[in-house]
């Protein structure tokens, strides 16, 4: 079974604009079930797609099967079974031996920048870069199967 240890943080603005950032990736995602205790996504980019199965929160961690499908399959499974949906540019930036995924959303969640860090163990010790503000792991409303049914824009 795979497991997903993730901590989330709210980014600062101001100090993320001055960040040196790698190329972005704009990923779409819908959501075929969002539930509380499971979701199953599909997420599109710009060379590929993933169909992925998560299960109820514990903590920061949860079960998480993620595959790869052929991105044609992809686009046409958001289109025809997604009932929700979101926007994001992510940005992988790898800090003090962690990679941390930044999420830059648009549309509906637009001005929402959030830094997720994935951890091998729920205590594992990390630096944070200074772009890093607010840990929001508890808030069940940053997570991007609610956002994209209760878009940041309308809190």
């Amino acid at each position: 079974m795979g497991t997903e240890i993730e901590r989330k943080f709210l980014v600062d603005h101001n100090k993320w604009d001055k960040v040196n950032k790698p190329k972005g990736n704009v990923y779409k995602q819908g959501y075929i079930l969002n539930e509380e205790k499971r979701t199953v996504r599909i997420r599109v980019t710009d060379t590929s797609a993933y169909i992925t199965l998560k299960g109820a929160a514990e903590g920061i961690s949860r079960s998480e099967f993620e595959y790869e499908i052929p991105k044609a399959n992809g686009e046409q499974i958001l289109k025809e079974f997604a009932t929700t949906s979101l926007e994001k540019t992510r940005y992988n930036i790898n800090y003090a031996g962690h990679l941390w995924e930044v999420d830059v959303f648009e549309g509906a969640n637009q001005g929402l920048i959030v830094a997720e860090i994935e951890l091998d163990k729920e205590d594992e010790a990390f630096e944070k870069p200074d772009w890093v503000a607010e840990e929001v792991s508890y808030d069940s409303r940053y997570t991007n199967a609610l956002l994209s049914v209760k878009p940041y824009t309308t809190w």
